[in-house]
């Protein structure tokens, strides 16, 4: 029975709040496109010889920011403006409804995929496009610089330096290759500041982003290798190899560079695929050498330099400070669902007040397990059924996972499990209920994303009243006993009611060719002693957290100004003055990079404190109005839990559900009988089982399919 439309009108205050994010996002596109011009005209005479020189004629001889102050007007400020205005967009947006908006059909085609199989993975026409003209400013940035330095390379001015003209276009050429490279490096933590502001303006996911740090992260190290190279074989032509170990105090620090190489290396090294999934632990604590890359990077450019590449990594150290006070706190593990498929459900308590989307995803920290290991997964549960629960599903595929699950499903009676979260981190907006079909085709464990997403259409269909699509879960597994993760799909308690969600269930068994009458169907619940140091999981900045971050962003950049405008007011200037002496480069680049910590420090620590403050006021009053009405114990809950299986909403769910056994599905036949004008289509699962589906809706025989690509395997 299809549930009836309740449109409402939106309001004035919401009329109100598109028109302020419409005029926020054409600013912003304004500052990025001027951003973007700047990057283009770098290379070029015009640039150089013009612009650069009025710039720093108006702003290096200020006192109190030196030869920095340019390059912090130029390339700092705009980006870290556009992180503000994009707190304050996601802000205004939070309580919108995104699906009433209209789908762009152009918009529409763009978002299909292009590539499939090769190098870069599923990549559609919009991702493409972006690659295509990234690529193309690498390539103009090199042949500009090239052409306009290679003009003042003559005979005479090589025989000056004691240079032959084909020695001394190498060391341009090797120059080159480092100022390319560092705008790889500008762009590189951008995908990677899992709560970024920045990222969403562009539709974009932290776990979507990966890619995009992949690609540019091999493209930065192609790039600062050959420069490094080219520098090597330069030197050792004109018989200068003790350059390779030269720190100049005032100038570009060799050593350091090549210590920042190095880094990069080892890095790039522990990438490679074969040994990023056998040793994942090398590749994770490997990838912290990025803190010595860039500080000795800083080192080597000068933080004047440094100035280009410092906006995505300042808000990568927000975010990444933000992750670290959250995980100091251990967060209260209410129970653990141990299924017999070798997966277990955790589930957690939760604040009230905090929401997030389906297919978010939360890190996950044992230390009974590791004390080191961090490991996404996604959640399960939906903010606005379970308001004081949130769940995640943890299948037992690696060291780690089986390890969980050895411990839970021991006959050993654990009363408390030490567990610390970051996050939840996911999409701001959703807009699954834009399509007339929604077909989710899943390959073993890469159900879970979908477990959120129909426990949203339940909660918008049977509370909200809205119409919401028919749903189609496509679903391949191994063996029957894998089955029982589909009983996750419903929520405990009383809050699932599927009478209004269209729901049909293809369960595909590919190695079985009837069910295994052995197969043991019981799902056992173990229930934890809560400790009084265990909080709920909640925002780390509250239910106004994208104020907050803005607040922080801004606050923290203001305080770095002031005092580092002060320090060389007051002891930069006066030495530099001084024909005598000059301020040593590398101790300058330390004390810039000591007061960003100590600002970033200062700002966030204040935020999370008042917040946290905030959060544990709630939480007593939430305790207090619980204890004072009735209890229910702990084997009433088990009792609970077991009728909960009985239940109406769980035999809807099972007679929804068809299983197909020895076989696997017919892709190509299912999307091909899918009807609607719009068509959603998510795959998650293994990577071929990604690529059948993209394919199969990238080929142009069918018009109405909308694919997206869910993947977790970093």
């Amino acid at each position: 029975m299809s549930s009836k439309v309740m449109k409402k009108s939106p309001s004035s205050q919401e009329n109100v709040r598109r028109v302020i994010r419409a005029t926020i996002k054409l600013l912003v596109v304004l500052v990025f496109m001027g951003t973007i011009l700047i990057w283009i005209m770098m290379p070029t005479n015009t640039f150089r010889q013009k612009w650069r020189i009025q710039i720093r004629a108006k702003y290096n001889n200020s006192k109190y920011f030196g030869s920095q102050g340019s390059n912090l007007l130029i390339y700092t400020f705009p980006i870290l403006f556009i992180a503000v205005l994009g707190c304050i967009y996601h802000y205004l947006g939070k309580n919108l409804d995104h699906n009433n908006l209209p789908r762009k059909r152009w918009l529409g085609k763009l978002e299909k995929p292009m590539l499939v199989k090769g190098p870069l993975g599923i990549v559609s026409g919009i991702e493409l496009a972006f690659f295509i003209m990234f690529i193309a400013l690498l390539i103009w940035s090199f042949s500009a610089y090239l052409y306009n330095r290679f003009a003042q390379i003559s005979p005479n001015s090589a025989a000056k330096n004691g240079e032959k003209v084909w020695e001394a276009k190498l060391e341009t050429s090797a120059l080159t290759l480092g100022l390319v490279g560092n705008i790889c490096l500008a762009f590189l933590f951008f995908p990677v500041a899992r709560g970024s502001s920045v990222l969403p303006l562009l539709g974009l996911t932290s776990e979507a982003s990966i890619k995009f740090h992949i690609w540019l992260g091999h493209i930065s190290m192609v790039l600062f290798t050959a420069h490094g190279l080219s520098y090597i074989i330069y030197w050792v032509v004109t018989h200068n190899i003790s350059q390779m170990i030269k720190w100049d105090k005032f100038d570009v620090s060799n050593l350091a560079g090549e210590i920042a190489l190095a880094c990069g290396l080892a890095m790039w090294a522990t990438t490679i695929p074969r040994i990023r999934r056998k040793f994942f632990e090398l590749f994770f604590y490997t990838h912290y050498l990025y803190i010595f890359f860039v500080i000795f990077f800083i080192f080597h450019a000068g933080v004047s330099y440094s100035c280009i590449m410092l906006p995505g990594f300042y808000l990568f150290l927000v975010d990444r400070f933000l992750r670290f006070l959250q995980s100091r706190s251990n967060v209260r593990l209410i129970s653990a669902r141990i299924l017999p498929c070798q997966a277990v459900e955790l589930n957690f308590s939760k604040h009230p007040r905090l929401k997030f989307h389906p297919t978010s995803t939360m890190f996950i920290n044992v230390p009974s397990v590791s004390k080191l290991q961090w490991h996404p997964f996604t959640i399960t549960s939906n903010s606005n059924l379970e308001q004081e629960r949130l769940s995640v599903m943890i299948k037992s595929e690696g060291i780690w996972s089986k390890k969980l699950y050895q411990t839970l499903s021991s006959s050993v009676t654990i009363d408390r499990l030490e567990v610390a979260v970051e996050g939840p981190y996911g999409p701001v907006s959703t807009y699954f209920l834009r399509h007339d079909m929604l077909v989710m085709v899943s390959g073993g464990s890469g159900i879970t994303p979908f477990i959120s997403i129909i426990r949203e259409l339940i909660y918008a269909s049977s509370i909200q009243k809205c119409k919401t699509p028919n749903v189609l879960l496509v679903c391949a597994v191994k063996n029957s006993i894998d089955l029982t993760m589909l009983d996750l799909i419903l929520p405990l308690g009383d809050s699932a009611n599927m009478s209004n969600l269209q729901l049909q269930i293809e369960a595909y068994v590919t190695r079985e060719e009837k069910p295994d009458p052995k197969t043991p169907a019981l799902i056992r619940a173990i229930w934890f002693e809560p400790y009084v140091t265990d909080a709920p999981i909640s925002a780390t900045l509250g239910p106004n957290s994208w104020l907050w971050l803005g607040a922080i962003i801004a606050s923290s950049f203001i305080i770095f100004l002031i005092i580092i405008g002060l320090v060389g007011c007051f002891y930069i200037y006066p030495i530099d003055q001084n024909s005598n002496t000059k301020f040593p480069s590398t101790l300058k680049a330390l004390l810039n990079m000591l007061v960003i910590c100590f600002s970033i420090a200062l700002t966030t620590s204040l935020g999370v404190l008042w917040n946290k403050k905030q959060n544990s006021i709630e939480t007593k009053q939430i305790q207090n109005l619980d204890l004072s009405s009735p209890t229910t114990s702990r084997q009433s809950h088990i009792i609970n839990e077991d009728r909960e299986l009985e239940s109406l909403p769980q035999q809807s769910l099972i007679q929804a559900t068809n299983i197909h056994y020895g076989n696997r599905p017919n892709l190509k036949k299912i999307l091909g009988e899918c009807k609607g004008s719009s068509v959603g289509v998510l795959a998650c699962g293994p990577k071929k089982l990604r690529h059948d589906v993209a394919t199969i809706c990238s080929s142009g025989s069918i018009e109405n399919l909308h694919f997206e690509s869910i993947s977790f395997s970093w």
